[in-house]
């Protein structure tokens, strides 16, 4: 049986005739770049993440960068963010000549450790961006109070995690900025590139519109250099017929994690490091991320068999090449570098039986019979 790590045809399956239906009201109304679907998306998103404000942008990439720009980050700023996570983080502060200033992870949770934050603030420190990796939030309140303390903005990225809550609260509604990535694969995923951005600050959310048009209004009047950040229509309406099945897709996630913790633990894999879920947490499962030895040669094996896997991330960011000028050196930041050889992610999306499950957790433990025999 072939068992990819996301199949997105079997979720198109379940809501074809609503997408053909939205895209088809795009194309009828012939208005393709922001307009009314994509103000509608933005209300709606901006509800589900408990905020007042959601602004519509080409990428979860691009929402990055317009945080960034929002806030003022210029040259020789400095800002705080985990290794341990995807290179937009820390490529859309270098892009804006400022500096990205890595902390070590937490090993439990994969996000930054947030006892490590304060030694890392200098004179230049403007921001602290946490990423709730894997649909898993970062432990905020103590995050937030350093960033109250130093007069820190905070800029969540949720690519990885909208819906997810710490402490009752939503990702994306807890910093200054939130960022959302809608790339295919996410639980939110639309039909090519798109972000958000969320806030609950006014005069944030007008700049980043300003932002994401050039910086200007009315148009062809530049106040200030923006970039093309803009959402597509398209894109928009596809996401507001997936947004209203988003809570169950998420729930099958949860159930599916569920499941493995039972097949694992009946397999007798006990040296497999299973996800954790830090307390006061609704963990959305972006992915199911295990700890394994010899993970270069299990996941190989599981090719073999038609199951699919991915490394996130095979090297830190501060051992990444474009990044050798930051000075940083092996060894730096331990718990980021363990965590780049040794995790593998499997299939966990809505759709997954947990008959396939048995088939995964069945093949990873006939590979550690054969690698101790």
């Amino acid at each position: 049986m072939n068992i990819p790590l996301l199949d997105l045809k079997a979720q198109y399956a379940t809501i074809r005739d609503e997408i053909r239906a939205a895209v088809d009201r795009v194309l009828e109304s012939q208005q393709f770049i922001l307009g009314p679907e994509v103000e509608a998306l933005e209300r709606e998103v901006a509800a589900y993440s408990q905020c007042e404000f959601g602004i519509g942008i080409s990428s979860g990439t691009d929402a990055i960068l317009a945080a960034l720009m929002a806030i003022g980050i210029q040259p020789g700023d400095e800002v705080i963010m985990p290794p341990y996570t995807f290179f937009a983080t820390a490529g859309c502060v270098t892009r804006l000549g400022a500096k990205p200033v890595f902390v070590d992870i937490d090993p439990q949770t994969f996000n930054i450790n947030p006892t490590q934050i304060e030694a890392a603030i200098t004179a230049r420190t403007r921001a602290v961006m946490p990423v709730h990796l894997f649909g898993q939030c970062a432990e905020m309140d103590p995050l937030l109070d350093i960033a109250r303390r130093h007069n820190l903005f905070v800029i969540e990225d949720a690519a990885q995690a909208i819906g997810a809550e710490y402490r009752g609260k939503r990702a994306g509604s807890m910093g200054q900025l939130g960022c959302f990535s809608f790339f295919p694969s996410k639980n939110l995923g639309g039909i090519g590139d798109g972000g958000m951005l969320t806030t609950n600050d006014r005069a944030l959310a007008e700049r980043v519109k300003l932002l994401r048009n050039h910086g200007a209004q009315p148009k062809y009047y530049h106040r200030i250099v923006g970039g093309n950040f803009r959402l597509d229509a398209i894109q928009a309406a596809a996401l507001r017929v997936k947004l209203k099945c988003l809570d169950q897709w998420s729930a099958a996630r949860q159930r599916n994690a569920t499941a493995y913790r039972r097949l694992f633990a009946k397999a007798g894999l006990t040296t497999i490091g299973l996800p954790s879920e830090a307390p006061a947490r609704r963990h959305i499962y972006n992915q199911f991320v295990i700890r394994a030895s010899q993970r270069d040669a299990l996941m190989a094996f599981l090719k073999q068999r038609n199951i699919g896997t991915e490394v996130y991330y095979p090297v830190s960011l501060h051992q990444q090449e474009c990044f050798a000028d930051l000075g940083y050196r092996a060894g730096d930041f331990p718990e980021s570098e363990r965590a780049a050889r040794e995790t593998l992610a499997l299939p966990i999306y809505p759709e997954l039986t947990e008959a396939m499950q048995d088939i995964v957790v069945n093949a990873i433990a006939e590979f550690y019979r054969g690698a101790a025999s």
